[in-house]
């Protein structure tokens, strides 16, 4: 890889970590932000579950419509729209306010994600695209693991509006970065609509949304409860709950590296493998769930197959459909999303009727459906064809 290839991947990198940071960091500020707009905690966390909502309904549409646009004037576009975004939260004493300056960005998030993708994967040969791509999701793991506690800790020593101020700081970074050092990068063929829309004719197209689905459902219906289950079932103080979160986060950024070898190797292998693996981790998880020392190694080896995980969901849907890289992209974010929202809701039931510790059923559940829909896949489109693609 050139030396001018490696920096444009780093900025991407950078610039995920700063737009998942303005996503997630709001979770680490939430008690802050109602503090601030004098409201409950739980109406604050609208900041949150509406930013995802609408990533959800706007990932496979704003790509579609700014497919054809130089993907360097559509990323300052959307650099901007979220320093601005977080100025405005800044300086606003109005919550509604808040929530418009939070769900503008989020709409043109996608665009953002996809155009990065793409552009690490054509940056390189095709054999070594699923290394670049692993290194773009580097910075979504550090946003996600670095992210929370970054915002918390400013919010916590000076103010909400300091950690907010941080957001807007590492975006326009990364704006000015994009704007001196990525070149003019016209669409050379811009594909139609149609053109792109035809991918949801093909049933290799949907296999892979609904294993993506579940895949995700099966890590984030689990994770998003973690903190609840080490609680309850682990039964360890606040601190080290903290420990075990940075330290599943950690081992994320540790997974994302693997899964860009992993997939460089053998792509159809490591997808199969992995639902595998994964519920043996959860078998483990459930009958060791009470143990400290057991609980933190098994974390350890969680967050590294969640960052497996992540990589391998981009692929699975973006090689389902090669003619349409910026759309493909756009479907799996709203994949991964709807993933993450029903996997939560069902592990909130399971908590709800049976207990935290079955939380982890969820997960298993997931894993046993998406290897019927990985397995069908496998079936209708054989691995020579899928590797050729």
């Amino acid at each position: 890889m050139s030396k001018q290839n490696k920096l444009l991947i780093l900025i991407l990198t950078v610039g995920a970590f700063g737009i998942i940071n303005t996503e997630m960091g709001v979770i680490g500020i939430l008690p802050y932000i109602a503090d601030h707009f004098h409201i409950s905690v739980s109406k604050a966390g609208w900041l949150v579950s509406l930013f995802a909502l609408t990533v959800s309904i706007s990932g496979p549409t704003m790509p579609l419509l700014f497919s054809g646009i130089n993907r360097k004037k559509a990323m300052l576009f959307v650099l901007g729209i979220f320093v601005l975004g977080n100025i405005v939260s800044i300086f606003t004493s109005n919550f509604a306010i808040a929530i418009i300056a939070r769900v503008i960005p989020a709409i043109f998030h996608p665009i953002y994600f996809s155009a990065a993708f793409t552009m690490a994967a054509n940056s390189v040969s095709k054999e070594d695209a699923p290394k670049a791509v692993s290194k773009v999701f580097i910075g979504v793991s550090a946003g996600m693991v670095l992210g929370v506690p970054i915002a918390s800790f400013l919010a916590s020593t000076v103010s909400f509006q300091i950690s907010m101020a941080f957001f807007a700081i590492v975006n326009a970074l990364v704006f000015i970065a994009t704007l001196v050092f990525f070149p003019s990068m016209t669409v050379k063929e811009r594909l139609s609509y149609g053109a792109q829309l035809s991918v949801l004719k093909n049933p290799i197209t949907w296999l892979s949304i609904v294993a993506v689905l579940l895949l995700n459902s099966a890590v984030f219906g689990v994770y998003s409860y973690f903190a609840e289950y080490l609680k309850t079932v682990t039964n360890i103080s606040g601190k080290l709950i903290s420990f075990m979160l940075v330290l599943f986060g950690v081992a994320n950024i540790i997974g994302n590296i693997m899964a860009g070898k992993l997939l460089t190797k053998n792509a159809i292998k490591t997808v199969v493998a992995f639902p595998f693996a994964l519920g043996v981790v959860y078998i483990i998880l459930f009958f060791t769930g009470q143990f400290t020392v057991p609980m933190a190694i098994m974390t350890l080896v969680w967050g590294i197959f969640a960052g497996i995980g992540t990589n391998i969901n981009q692929y699975w849907i973006t090689s389902a459909a090669p003619e349409a890289p910026d759309f493909a992209n756009g479907l799996f974010l709203s994949s991964v999303n709807l993933g993450t929202t029903i996997g939560t809701a069902v592990g909130g039931l399971f908590i709800s009727e049976m207990g935290t510790q079955y939380v982890i059923l969820v997960g298993l559940l997931s894993l046993i459906l998406s290897v019927v829909f990985i397995l069908l896949r496998n079936y209708m489109n054989s691995p020579t064809k899928q590797l050729a693609r």
